[in-house]
């Protein structure tokens, strides 16, 4: 059974840091494509970054450029997101989503995904 579980949210004042985590259970995340999405209250679901199975690809969301950064640990089946410099516009709920039936892209919609995790809240506040 595949199962993502997204750790590490919390509050941060702006321009601090905070890591992510997303465990991964019943695939392998060395050999699938991950990514991560957040929503924002009373929007929608937005791509914030992803790289593809064998780490060659990432894509990340202009807004991001420069301040996050995504990362497996195949040791632990984990998939981490660095973020940096956080600003109040990055508060939202962060999703973890993989791809397990590989391709070499590291995809940026919603529709590419095929597991979710239930997602763990940042907010950026002083």
């Amino acid at each position: 059974q595949v199962r993502l579980v997204e750790s590490g949210g919390g509050l941060v004042q702006p321009g601090g840091s905070l890591r992510l985590s997303c465990e991964a259970s019943g695939f392998t995340v060395g050999s699938s494509a991950m990514g991560w999405f957040r929503q924002a209250p009373g929007k929608g679901r937005e791509f914030v970054v992803a790289i593809n199975w064998s780490g060659i690809t990432t894509n990340l969301a202009e807004s991001v450029k420069g301040r996050f950064t995504i990362s497996r640990d195949n040791a632990k089946n984990t998939v981490l997101l660095q973020m940096n410099g956080l600003k109040p516009e990055d508060t939202a709920v962060y999703y973890c989503a993989a791809r397990v039936i590989r391709t070499v892209a590291a995809g940026t919609t919603e529709a590419f995904y095929d597991y979710w995790g239930q997602g763990t809240q940042v907010t950026v506040s002083s």
